[in-house]
C-alpha cells in the first residue's frame, strides 16, 4: 500500500509540477479560453468526424456536459455543427478556421513542453519503456473499472 500511495502521491506531484510550468504560456496564448474548451477544441482536431457521444467517453464527462460545451464553442465560432448525408441521425463536430488556430496554438505549445522535458526521456528510455508498460496496464484496469460503474 505504501509503494501505491508513494506512486500516485509522485504522479500528482508530477501533473502539478507540469501545470505549473505550462500555465503562464497557456494563459497568454489561449487568454480568454477555458481548460475545458481547449481540451475539447483539442479532442475534436485530433478526431474528426466526431460526434458528442465520443467526445463524452474520451473526457469523462456526460453528454449533457458535452451538449452544453459544443453549444458554447458554437457560440463562439470555434466549431461548427453537420451531418453527413448518409446518417442524417447523427451530428458530428468539426473546427472552424478560429478553432484550428486555438488547436495550432495549443498544439505547438505542447511541442515546446515536450521538447524542454526530452533530456530527461532520452536519458533513460528503458524506464521510460517499463513504466509506460505499467501505466498501459494501470490505465487497461481503470477502464474496466469505469466499464463497471457505467
Amino acid at each position: 500500500m505504501d509503494t501505491q500511495i508513494q506512486f500516485l502521491a509522485e504522479l500528482n506531484q508530477l501533473m502539478d509540477k507540469l501545470s505549473f510550468l505550462s500555465r503562464d504560456q497557456l494563459k497568454v496564448a489561449l487568454k480568454g479560453y477555458k481548460a475545458a474548451e481547449v481540451h475539447t477544441i483539442e479532442f475534436i482536431g485530433q478526431h474528426p468526424d466526431t460526434n458528442a457521444t465520443t467526445i463524452a467517453d474520451a473526457l469523462y464527462v456526460t453528454r449533457g456536459a458535452v451538449s452544453k460545451m459544443t453549444k458554447r464553442l458554437i457560440d463562439r465560432g470555434l466549431i461548427t455543427r453537420y451531418q453527413k448525408p448518409d446518417n442524417q441521425k447523427e451530428t458530428y463536430f468539426q473546427l472552424t478556421q478560429q478553432g484550428q488556430t486555438i488547436f495550432a496554438t495549443h498544439e505547438r505549445l505542447t511541442r515546446q513542453f515536450m521538447q524542454r522535458d526530452m533530456p530527461v526521456f532520452d536519458e533513460n528510455p528503458q524506464e521510460v519503456a517499463a513504466t509506460l508498460n505499467f501505466l498501459h496496464e494501470y490505465n487497461q484496469f481503470l477502464d474496466q473499472q469505469v466499464e463497471q460503474q457505467k
